[in-house]
């Protein structure tokens, strides 16, 4: 079995396939010559992150391909009902960096709340002049602890934002198209663990009147889930985080709201335009942002490899 990891794959996958017989090809090649060297090289499974897009004329082009692998959650870059009706295998890893992201998003949390993404801006070119006036202005900043944290999507990210969340000592609530309860283990590094039970809630109304922090976790959608209905019912000096996908909040109507203070403050790690975003988005000092960092760090890039190659494994047991 030959694959083709054209992303990417961590060290630690690249050493299981190997370790299994299976030859690793990772070549970076353009979207354009994707297909012809699949077929040249008689490749039999197709790993991808965010930045390879496999469609249907991919996937009727390549007849000798059997796997298609996401490295990660989303699968908007896939065509993945086409690919099961052509009997392919569609696998991701939708738990390898749920961690990582849900770190990201109380990265991001401190930085709004304590003024960490302005302050960097500022200090160095003004600190030595306007220090004692800075210090002032940034002054006005809150604790998360016994504040409302909203985190629209229950999935694993969701559900590590949840728990990191509760860590923290913050009020949490879920809001999810249907009602749903999940017991929560919170772990600790002693092998100790606490259980919680967090019942969802379908009412955005009623999500949106009291929270404080709003971080999105939902898989890419047709239209925004945060719109101006959906602004116009928040609390006034909320914060945002979107790690989600670019396209799940209206990112025009979010500097509005921004410039009208109703918003405090918000962060997007995705954008509708990727990867070009708007300038007016990279200038707001209301901003704190990323460049799609969510699953990059060393551990969920790792585990991600391994899981990926775990599965090949299997499949190729089936084959």
């Amino acid at each position: 079995m030959r694959v083709l990891a054209n992303d990417g794959i961590s060290k630690a996958g690249e050493i299981a396939l190997k370790e299994a017989g299976i030859e690793l090809l990772d070549n970076r090649v353009a979207q354009d010559h994707v297909i012809n060297f699949i077929n040249e090289n008689n490749v039999d499974v197709l790993l991808v992150r965010s930045a390879t897009k496999v469609r249907q004329d991919l996937i009727d082009a390549c007849p000798n391909l059997k796997i298609i692998g996401r490295g990660g959650i989303g699968m908007d870059n896939i065509d993945v009902e086409y690919a099961i009706e052509k009997g392919l295998y569609v696998i991701n890893t939708p738990t390898a960096s749920s961690k990582s992201v849900a770190e990201l998003v109380f990265a991001h949390f401190f930085s709004l709340a304590r003024f960490l993404h302005e302050s960097n801006r500022l200090m160095p070119l003004e600190g030595d002049t306007h220090f004692s006036a800075m210090k002032k202005s940034f002054s006005k900043a809150y604790e998360l602890s016994g504040k409302t944290l909203g985190v629209i999507g229950f999935g694993s990210i969701g559900q590590e934002v949840v728990k990191m969340g509760i860590s923290l000592g913050m009020k949490v609530k879920v809001l999810t198209r249907k009602p749903r309860t999940e017991v929560l283990s919170l772990e600790f590094f002693d092998g100790q663990k606490l259980n919680f039970e967090i019942t969802s809630t379908n009412d955005t109304e009623e999500f949106l009147k009291d929270t404080d922090f709003i971080s999105i976790n939902t898989p890419k959608t047709d239209e925004y889930i945060i719109d101006t209905p959906q602004f116009e019912k928040m609390k006034d000096g909320v914060y945002i985080v979107n790690t989600a996908r670019g396209g799940v909040i209206n990112e025009v109507t979010l500097l509005d709201f921004i410039e009208s203070g109703k918003v405090a403050g918000a962060a997007l790690d995705v954008f509708e335009n990727e990867p070009s975003p708007e300038l007016i988005l990279l200038m707001n000092p209301n901003l704190s942002l990323t460049p799609h960092l969510g699953g990059n760090t060393i551990d969920a890039q790792e585990k991600i490899g391994v899981e990926l190659a775990h599965q090949i494994i299997e499949i190729k047991k089936k084959l």
